[in-house]
């Protein structure tokens, strides 16, 4: 195997296996490639941990508690388990594990093509090519901010932002604010600037509710011990809802505090159904913002009932039972907002991800843009993907949750490699 300090200084040859992308996945995919002496480099557009350093707002928290932070052969020893890392720790965390495995990376080279070769791929870059036999892309699955085509019909002098360029309220107009989706991120950024001082409200879609804390516990305690995380992808109904689910309503923060839209009713953010369309300057919302919250209620309830039927099987120690107020509604929702009269000055889509393939000319992707796969093994040989919602399980798209998916695909690829292939593992 190459020494890793000389790998780096290699900016095109040939390898066994291109690994695109460093970040978590890509690391932990490089340790894994590293214990079975695989020969292997990893390709980053820009540093390590690219995406943590240059698309999050400054405030921002991961979702899960720092005692789950772990990648292959690395894990959180701080003096703080329960609480949440920043965006700085998160880089930090992130950067000490690829000096830690000492993985051969490759920084500021951007991958502009891969194609198939006889041999296997070539993959240009901006710096040269490298031939290889596998492909391991590892680039992320929120790339690019999805915003509805309806955004064309805002009117131009209010401002429109994504999540990746908004970093906190100072950069906000005077005015109101308009946030669109009511995942993780959306009740985030409307609780956030609501706090700054500007009146918001937020357009409410189909959304995940959990609380921070169950009987005492995190909740990622729950969804851990009872192996709800753990759950396989071809062990669930209808994998490809599964993937676009939104994310859960959490926060990290030191006060382990519950968001969700009544916290935020109660701090006087106004809620809205979907956005559905915009006419002559006026926002129009649907009308079903009551059947929406009642469902995501639902939902969280019967998460609740299955974690009490674990837990009452004598598997933890834990507090009572607890249940939590339904989502309040008005009793006649907003239906219209007049976006040209001067009170909405921002308006940011919360509406999503997806990853970028731009760069990929090999036939894998299907009419939505959605790379193929069975469990990360890519509907080509010797392509793998990485990173994903529920690419292998519940939890691969945690940082914690890429282990596993790692040490699967790497194995299937060292398959490959020795010209037996096959299905994952």
């Amino acid at each position: 195997m190459i020494d890793a300090r000389q790998k780096n200084l290699r900016f095109a040859g040939t390898t066994d296996v291109v690994v695109i992308g460093a970040g978590h996945a890509g690391l932990a995919t490089s340790y894994c490639l590293n214990e079975r002496s695989i020969d292997h480099v990893v390709l980053e557009r820009g540093e390590v941990a690219n995406s943590w350093r240059n698309e999050r707002w400054d405030s921002l928290k991961l979702l899960t508690p720092n005692w789950q932070s772990r990648l292959p052969g690395f894990a959180y020893d701080g003096e703080d388990p329960d609480g949440f890392m920043s965006m700085p720790e998160v880089i930090d965390f992130i950067q000490s594990y690829a000096d830690f495995s000492a993985a051969p990376v490759v920084t500021n080279t951007s991958v502009t093509s891969v194609v198939q070769s006889d041999s296997g791929y070539r993959v240009a870059t901006n710096r040269g090519e490298w031939r290889t036999k596998s492909v391991v892309i590892a680039s992320g699955a929120c790339n690019v901010a999805v915003t509805p085509k309806i955004a064309a019909s805002i009117p131009a002098d209010v401002n429109s932002l994504t999540p990746h360029q908004y970093r906190s309220p100072s950069q906000l107009e005077a005015g109101g604010a308009l946030i669109v989706g009511a995942s993780a991120t959306g009740l985030q950024l409307a609780d956030e600037i609501k706090r700054a001082g500007h009146a918001v409200t937020i357009a409410v879609g189909e959304h995940v509710r959990m609380p921070r804390t169950y009987r005492g516990r995190d909740i990622q305690f729950w969804l851990d011990q009872t192996g709800i995380l753990n759950e396989s992808y071809d062990q669930v109904d209808d994998v490809i809802r599964a993937r676009g689910l939104p994310s859960p309503q959490l926060v990290g923060s030191a006060e382990r505090k519950m968001l969700d839209l009544n916290s935020l009713s109660d701090s006087g953010v106004r809620l809205a159904g979907r956005l559905v369309g915009v006419n002559n300057d006026v926002a129009q919302f649907s009308g079903s913002l009551r059947n929406t919250c009642a469902l995501a209620d639902l939902k969280m309830n019967r998460l609740l009932d299955a974690i009490d039927d674990w837990a009452e099987r004598g598997h933890a120690r834990c507090d009572a039972v607890e249940r939590f107020d339904a989502t309040r509604n008005d009793e006649s929702p907003m239906l219209n907002m007049n976006l040209a009269d001067g009170s909405i000055r921002t308006i940011i889509w919360a509406t999503g991800f997806r990853p970028d393939y731009s760069w990929l000319d090999v036939p894998v992707l299907d009419r939505k843009g959605r790379i193929r796969h069975d469990g990360g093994v890519v509907d080509a040989l010797g392509m793998y993907v990485l990173g994903l919602p529920m690419l292998r399980r519940r939890k691969s798209s945690f940082l914690h949750g890429i282990e596993d998916d790692a040490r699967d695909l790497t194995a299937h690829l060292h398959t490959h490699l020795l010209g037996r292939c096959g299905r994952a593992a």
